[in-house]
């Protein structure tokens, strides 16, 4: 069955349930928004609202009245329609509006420059682009350039919608809410998703519908999600992490809410205001919520939390000190945590399970609908203990690089997903990660894992946020440095976390120690490519290396 099968379900089964809860937390508290078949003024005037809620009847006649209207632009079968927008209530109606036309929704990330937007329009082949006020500008920079691009859906306020552009709400008001006549099979091309672009530009990322409906089965397999859970989703809905824990409560019919922003208060207060009972973190959320909590910003007798069961952790290596201290502070919540990657339809292949927090630093066992191996560099399986890289193989592979076969034929090893990350499988079966492929860091002859190096320094109480890369150096060849944020309100010195290393074997201590901002991107994972291009290429790492 095709994925919109399970809204169009919803919408019949549920048609006055809450599926969608929009909260922005920088505007002033007021009523409660219900997103119904207002006037266009109202529905215009909504984005300006604290908070928004939607049912499922009124998310598959906004998706359908999409579709519709897409139609009348002559949409065909396989033509790509990109989605450059926040976290917003519009967001999935959206994206369901164009799988129904049996199009092929592309999903662009909302930290792209005008330059990067323009890439990924030309790469994806896109025909068409819906993007929200943020992004005028950019789209402004370049809009004369993207000419393939025939049609311009702006979601905002009527009088802010560039010339250029037809306002959604306009368009969409007055077209047909009926389902559209078009038969999906789960072969058919769905969507395009991004690489996080590590090594340059973004890949286009090609997956079949078959591949988002294992997402959905999935996920609710993993967490058990129940009409009566709430699910909180805070990353953004481009990404597959976000939107694939979603599918859970596609799948049962549950609501969800999109919290716009990640204050630890705002998070705190969206899980007891909305009585959230699930919740995905990344790693710097929680630990910016730790620490608010440990500071006493955060009053948790205010709250009421007793109904979040669940919390689970992704998108990158999740340190077990971390997780230790955080069911320290919540003991009743069950912790998760999942591997995946965009050319795996996002999280889910590989998974620990609530019932191995003994387990605590592994990633898991494959996961349902799923096979792993650990393989050499022929691409045999390596034994127990020894490091390899992983592979994984089910549905939610990607079908290819969207008009990249060479770098397809890298990756795609008889049905295989070779994923670039290095790990490990100890002698029950559970996979830790070692680190990136391209991340090792060679010194003196010995491979260097630096993900193992920071997990050691982050149970050093001072440290919030740590990156190891590697430099060069003449006699060595790289040195591992670490790259070290402090918590707010403490202070540091180097001797202190040469001091805090002298329990890691000599050789993988870092060399080098520099104190700065660790930074992220939108999805969590550390931005290495970011670190290297700063400290590869300047006078102060000439000088850190031999001084």
């Amino acid at each position: 069955m095709p994925i919109t099968d399970f809204l169009e379900r919803n919408a019949k089964i549920y048609p006055n349930d809450v599926a969608l809860v929009e909260i922005n937390p920088e505007k002033q508290p007021d009523k409660n928004v219900t997103w119904r078949e207002y006037s266009l003024i109202e529905t215009a005037a909504e984005s300006d609202k604290y908070r928004r809620e939607i049912t499922w009847r009124d998310f598959d006649i906004k998706a359908n009245r999409f579709a519709n209207l897409l139609f009348t632009r002559g949409v065909k079968r396989g033509d790509k329609i990109a989605i450059l927008l926040m976290n917003c209530l519009e967001w999935l109606p959206i994206y369901f509006g164009i799988l129904k036309t049996g199009a092929i929704v592309v999903p662009m990330n909302y930290r792209y420059s005008s330059d990067e937007i323009k890439y990924c329009l030309d790469l994806a082949d896109v025909r068409m682009l819906v993007f929200g006020p943020e992004f005028i500008e950019r789209i402004d920079n370049i809009q004369s350039e993207i000419t393939a691009v025939d049609n311009l859906f702006f979601v905002g306020k009527r009088e802010d919608t560039p010339e250029y552009a037809d306002n959604y709400a306009d368009m969409t008001y007055y077209c047909s809410s009926t389902v559209p006549p078009v038969e999906l099979s789960d072969e058919d091309d769905g969507a395009i998703y991004f690489s996080s672009g590590t090594t340059g530009f973004p890949k286009a990322i090609l997956h079949k519908h078959k591949a988002l409906v294992t997402a959905c089965y999935v996920e609710q397999k993993h967490h058990s999600q129940t009409k009566d859970d709430v699910f909180l989703c805070i990353p953004p809905l481009y990404h597959t992490g976000a939107k694939m824990h979603w599918f859970g409560s596609l799948v049962v019919g549950g609501r969800a809410v999109l919290l716009r922003g990640v204050k630890p208060q705002w998070v705190l207060d969206a899980v007891s205001d909305e009585k959230a009972s699930i919740v995905w973190l990344l790693v710097p959320w929680i630990q910016d919520i730790l620490d608010a909590i440990d500071r006493g910003d955060i009053d948790l007798s205010k709250l009421n939390l007793d109904q979040w069961r669940l919390t689970h952790a992704g998108a990158q290596p999740v340190p077990p000190s971390l997780i230790k201290r955080w069911k320290s502070i919540f003991p009743k919540h069950d912790y998760d945590t999942n591997y995946g990657l965009s050319e795996s339809i996002g999280p889910g292949c590989v998974h620990l399970g609530v019932e191995n927090i003994h387990k605590v630093g592994a990633i898991g066992k494959a996961g349902y609908l799923w096979k792993t191996a650990i393989l050499d560099e022929n691409q045999k399986p390596v034994k127990p203990g020894e490091v390899g890289e992983l592979a994984v193989f089910g549905d939610g592979v990607m079908k290819c690089y969207y008009k990249n076969p060479e770098a397809t034929a890298e990756i795609l090893k008889d049905g295989w997903l070779l994923t670039g990350d290095m790990a490990k499988e100890d002698e029950d079966g559970f996979i830790y990660l070692v680190d990136r492929k391209k991340d090792v860091i060679i010194s003196g002859g010995e491979n260097l894992y630096p993900v193992q190096i920071e997990d050691h320094l982050r149970a050093f109480d001072k440290i919030k946020d740590v990156a190891v890369i590697g430099l060069p150096d003449k006699r060595l060849g790289e040195i591992a440095t670490a790259i070290i944020e402090i918590k707010e309100g403490e202070n540091c010195t180097e001797e202190e976390i040469n001091e805090f290393c002298l329990t890691l074997p000599k050789y993988k201590r870092p060399r080098k120690i520099i104190f700065a901002k660790v930074p992220r991107n939108p999805t969590g994972k550390i931005e290495k490519p970011k670190l290297r291009e700063i400290y590869c290429g300047g006078s102060l790492v000439e000088a850190q290396i031999t001084g």
